[in-house]
């Protein structure tokens, strides 16, 4: 199941959610997470379920609620609904969907695979200033690392691909964070449990419509909350690692 929170991307949605069931996946599954987009995205998710039922899910929250939340309410619902592998994703088409079967492929022999900007062979879009690739590579590959010691490259990156084992095993309930730290403190959280990361290159393209979330303030905001998770999951070890359920039937 594909999870992809949404929060005013009507012009973005619609053109997603079609590339991805036109990926050769069998029994693709889409969820979208919206939370009251004042634009109509919720709206449009309708529509598209019921332009592919049985395989388009929508849940809708009742404001705007957070990127975190967000993540841990459709990761709920997909194990919920019976799903082996879990793929998040932004709506923005940042992420291409046609990365989608390749992040897939390798869930055989890792637990968690990203689709990373900053190994050998992933690109920014070139439209970024060398300020915000800078400061994004600085946050990244040498912030987080060194705060939280990972080996993960790309802290932030919100593309990636969990076996059902992987979440249930992490207990979403420790999860705390809810803006774009969110994705800093899974993968934290992952290492410390002792999960196998694969990071693979891709090109990370600037959204198409609409602005991004990524304000300043939420940036400061994400710099400070690492020190937090370092002193929050400091005794954590792979001991700790939830008791994972009986896998349900092979579906995505």
């Amino acid at each position: 199941m594909i999870v992809i929170p949404t929060y005013n991307e009507a012009d973005n949605l619609a053109a997603l959610v079609q590339e991805l069931f036109s990926l050769p996946i069998s029994d693709l599954h889409v969820l979208v997470v919206d939370d009251a987009s004042p634009d109509g995205t919720g709206e449009i998710a309708e529509e598209l379920r019921g332009r592919y039922p049985g395989r388009m899910h929508v849940i809708h929250r009742t404001g705007k609620l957070g990127l975190g939340t967000a993540y841990i309410t459709g990761f709920r619902y997909a194990l919920d609904h019976g799903a082996d592998f879990i793929v998040q994703m932004d709506a923005d088409f940042s992420h291409s969907p046609s990365y989608v079967p390749r992040l897939l492929s390798h869930l055989d022999e890792y637990d968690v695979v990203v689709g990373s900007r900053y190994v050998p062979g992933g690109r920014l879009d070139e439209r970024w200033s060398w300020w915000r690739y800078l400061l994004s590579w600085w946050a990244n590959a040498v912030y987080a690392r060194l705060i939280l010691g990972i080996q993960v490259r790309d802290a932030t990156a919100g593309f990636k691909a969990w076996r059902r084992e992987t979440l249930e095993g992490i207990d979403l309930s420790r999860i705390r964070s809810n803006g774009y730290v969110f994705q800093v403190e899974m993968a934290y959280v992952t290492e410390k449990l002792g999960y196998r990361v694969l990071e693979i290159p891709i090109y990370f393209e600037d959204r198409r419509i609409g602005r991004s979330k990524m304000t300043v303030p939420v940036k400061l905001e994400a710099a400070w909350r690492v020190w937090e998770l370092r002193w929050r999951y400091r005794h954590l070890r792979r001991a700790e690692r939830a008791t994972v359920t009986t896998p349900a039937p092979d579906h995505l």
